[in-house]
């Protein structure tokens, strides 16, 4: 009788210091999941100048205003695009006061890698490209000044270059 209980007190004791070990394997395990999932966060802000402004026929340069942030499997992305209401040459043309585009909706998607990340959403559109729903890819580089980044929305191309700011991931 006592030598069954001694038995059964052992398959006790070995089956906690089981769970024990299996609770010591897993539990890093989730903590490497947590800190990989953030260090694939990607934020950025800042003004951008356009590749070739407004483009054909005008040619009138254009500037953006762009924030986004991804973590944890969510985020948004607005761009304001500006441009000058008064042509080259006059009073006014280096003053971006209209409203040329707004971009605004959720980022569903992230592919990060060393230098780029691509954000892919699903975007309001006000002006050029106007329409609810309609599908982004931003392409990102990280870094101040001179960092790029690649807005394709509405079956519009704008390649734009970092003025003020900073992209990170």
């Amino acid at each position: 009788m006592v030598r069954k209980r001694v038995l059964k007190a052992l398959a006790v004791v070995a089956l906690g210091v089981g769970v024990a070990l299996v609770a010591a394997l897993v539990v890093p395990s989730a903590t490497l999941a947590d800190d990989d999932e953030r260090s694939r966060s990607v934020r950025g802000a800042g003004t951008t100048i356009v590749e070739g402004g407004t483009g054909p026929a005008a040619f009138a340069p254009m500037i953006t205003k762009v924030a986004f942030h991804w973590k944890k499997g969510t985020g948004q992305f607005e761009c304001l695009a500006l441009a000058p209401s008064a042509q080259a040459g006059n009073p006014g043309s280096g003053t971006f006061d209209t409203n040329v585009m707004y971009v605004t909706g959720p980022i569903t998607a992230a592919e990060v890698t060393e230098h780029t990340a691509v954000l892919k959403g699903s975007a309001t559109v006000t002006g050029a490209g106007a329409g609810s729903s309609r599908p982004f890819i931003a392409t990102v580089t990280r870094g101040g000044p001179g960092a790029t980044l690649v807005l394709e929305v509405s079956g519009l191309t704008f390649r734009e270059t970092l003025l003020e700011g900073q992209f990170a991931f």
